[in-house]
């Protein structure tokens, strides 16, 4: 069908949603291609969702006030610093959408989180990628180069997507000395909870310093909450407040809502949860090191193998054993931290693949 749109929507994939777990008679299969949490969320969380559910027949509140209050409790920020949105790419695109327009630009990391190029194309702007270095990380100095007088938006993803890797704090720290402070720059901070980088850059103690700073955090990944879409940004007010003028109105559903105020109550339960994947994540990539892999410090819950112009064969053979992994032809793979027996499956693969000549 021939129709009347915006060019350049043609120009841009659609997002493509990571793989299910493949079906194969007789092995048991995993998904480890979203960076999803394995673990189901508490039992004090269910049950303040299936409480939630005879509320569904009436629209959630906006302004999300029982979350925004608590977060700006626990973050110790005033609530007109935070906008909660549709996970955190919501939160993301509405402050693209806020920010840039035809004409504007929005400097990020690539490879990275592959909403990004959508979001910003979505609004009208104009997407200057940089690549990372040969070690999977942001080079500072090159997107510092790419800032300009059209540059409206600087995207920081740590630790990045799909990579895994850190950004360190004196990197950052020199992105925002030479970025103008008026041009937004914004901390994808979607994995936080899982780096262990002590270098790191940790985007809420920038955002006491510097007054263009955003920080995206996420309920999907940690608190293991991506089906119900809950994200929140952290910023200016001035800049919040011209975000909730594009946000989609009533995007957060009162479940999500509800169960958010309840995941943030149980930290101390679902932190142990994710020090459990940290610990699998640091025995799966050593094991994978000692078979002679070449993998970037890992800091979020998913690592990266750079397989090069075999990235689909290797990907095909983990298909096999029934893993869905999330495939970067002909860069390489990303594989999140799953279960210890799908873990255990991860490295029976990789060790095959080392075998048989696929070494990184």
């Amino acid at each position: 069908m021939t129709y009347k749109h915006r060019p350049e929507i043609d120009t841009i994939p659609a997002y493509k949603q990571g793989k299910p777990a493949p079906s194969a008679p007789g092995v048991r299969s995993f998904k480890l291609s979203s960076n999803e949490n394995p673990y189901q969320p508490l039992d004090s969380v269910k049950d303040v969702i299936a409480q939630s559910l005879d509320r569904i027949n009436r629209y959630p509140d906006m302004s999300g006030w029982n979350v925004v209050s608590r977060l700006a409790e626990e973050i110790d920020v005033a609530p007109e610093n935070i906008q909660l949105g549709c996970g955190s790419t919501e939160v993301i695109t509405q402050l693209v959408n806020l920010l840039a327009g035809p004409g504007d630009e929005v400097v990020y990391p690539w490879r990275s989180f592959e909403a990004y190029p959508i979001i910003v194309t979505g609004a009208g702007a104009t997407s200057v990628k940089v690549p990372l270095t040969a070690q999977g990380t942001h080079d500072i100095d090159a997107m510092i180069a790419a800032v300009n007088e059209h540059t409206r938006l600087v995207i920081v993803n740590n630790p990045n997507n799909p990579t895994s890797t850190s950004v360190s704090d004196a990197g950052a720290r020199k992105l925002l000395a030479s970025v103008p402070s008026d041009v937004i720059v914004l901390f994808d901070e979607a994995y936080f909870q899982f780096n262990t980088d002590t270098d790191t850059s940790v985007a809420m103690d920038l955002f006491r310093e510097f007054p263009n700073v955003v920080v995206a955090h996420t309920f999907s990944k940690a608190y293991g909450l991506a089906g119900l879409r809950i994200g929140y940004a952290v910023g200016p007010a001035a800049v919040i407040e011209g975000m909730r003028k594009v946000a989609l109105p009533f995007a957060v559903s009162d479940v999500a809502q509800v169960a958010a105020v309840a995941s943030l109550d149980a930290y101390d339960e679902l932190d142990s949860r994710v020090q459990n994947i940290v610990a699998e994540r640091v025995r799966l990539v050593r094991s994978l090191r000692e078979l002679g892999y070449t993998i970037p410090e890992p800091q979020a819950n998913f690592f990266w193998i750079g397989f090069g112009e075999k990235t689909q064969e290797a990907a095909a053979r983990f298909e096999a054993a029934g893993l869905a992994v999330r495939v970067f032809a002909p860069e390489g793979i990303r594989i999140s931290i799953g279960e210890s027996e799908a873990n255990d499956v991860v490295l029976e693969v990789c060790t095959s693949l080392a075998e048989d000549g696929f070494l990184s």
